[in-house]
């Protein structure tokens, strides 16, 4: 029976194997693949979209502000 320290000592000697050849690139060429993809695509992250979402909902709130007062003033010039 194997003991914890050869299983671990097998299992790092594989990671490197595999870190050292083209497999190891595979991950980081897969995931800039991805990520062109998106960017092609125009998509944004979810925390990319709720940035934007909270400014509209400010710039909302300050164009109904402007529009209350621009028909307060209307009023009082008739």
């Amino acid at each position: 029976m194997f003991n914890a320290d050869k299983l671990n000592e097998i299992s790092n000697k594989i990671k490197e194997v595999v870190n050292n050849s083209p497999l190891g690139d595979t991950e980081k060429n897969i995931h800039a693949l991805l990520k062109s993809v998106f960017t092609k695509m125009e998509l944004v992250t979810r925390e990319e979209f709720d940035v934007q979402t909270e400014v509209l909902r400010n710039t909302r709130e300050k164009l109904e502000a402007l529009e209350k007062k621009l028909s307060e003033l209307a009023a009082q010039t008739k």
